[in-house]
């Protein structure tokens, strides 16, 4: 399973689930299935405001990482493929 493997990633206990990383991983694995089923189900506007939401929350927690730990933050965005970094 996917949330195994990136436990397994970070080298941690169970207590990692908890972790900003994690949160953020599991709420990009769940936009990317939303985005595949609305790709499918254009006309399901439940599914596309739970999507919303969840980019929502994951917006704000990489917000808060990008404040709290600038590295950890470029590395878990450039780990995810999330966006693309700009150089300054």
């Amino acid at each position: 399973m996917i949330k195994n493997s990136f436990i397994s990633l970070q080298e941690k206990k169970e207590e990692s689930r908890g972790a900003v990383e994690f949160q953020v991983f599991s709420f990009t694995n769940k936009i990317r299935r939303l985005t595949s089923h609305l790709e499918l189900h254009r006309k399901d506007y439940l599914s596309q405001r739970g999507l919303r939401k969840i980019l929502g929350k994951r917006q704000r927690l990489l917000v808060y990482l990008s404040k709290k730990n600038r590295v950890r933050y470029k590395e878990l965005i450039n780990k995810l493929n999330i966006r693309e970094l700009k150089t300054r």
